[in-house]
């Protein structure tokens, strides 16, 4: 089966490698808007004690414990992505082996997040119910 190109290259039409680009920008948007939420509550500081504590409190519920088990998998698979592109761009003949690497990335992944999502799983539930 060929592969379409445009005047840009090769179209992906939902390859492995427009599934890593997607997750990779989706990952980094999320990780920014953390950071930003962050900066918030960080600065909430600035209006006494009483306000922080009341924000700090949030973080207590199970949902939010949810959110950070989220936001540890974007910020794993955000950067062994990004090393997977850097790699290539050191190395351009990688490139020949893009799905190989995308796999290699994946399984990576997933063995390092099947430990600490049972870990932090656990620690929300031990702690909530």
């Amino acid at each position: 089966m060929a592969k379409r190109t445009s005047a840009f290259g090769r179209l992906y039409r939902g390859s492995e490698g427009q599934w890593s680009w997607i997750a990779h920008r989706v990952t980094g948007v999320a990780i920014i808007l953390f950071l930003f939420a962050h900066i918030i509550d960080t600065a909430l500081v600035g209006w006494g004690p009483n306000a922080y504590n009341r924000v700090v409190n949030v973080y207590k519920n199970p949902i939010v414990g949810l959110l950070e088990l989220g936001l540890v998998a974007a910020v794993i698979y955000h950067a062994l992505n990004g090393l997977r592109i850097m790699a290539i761009d050191f190395w351009p003949k990688l490139v020949d082996r893009n799905r190989q690497l995308i796999y290699a990335t994946m399984t990576i992944y997933l063995a390092g997040m099947a430990p600490i999502a049972v870990i932090m799983i656990g620690h929300i539930l031990k702690e909530h119910f």
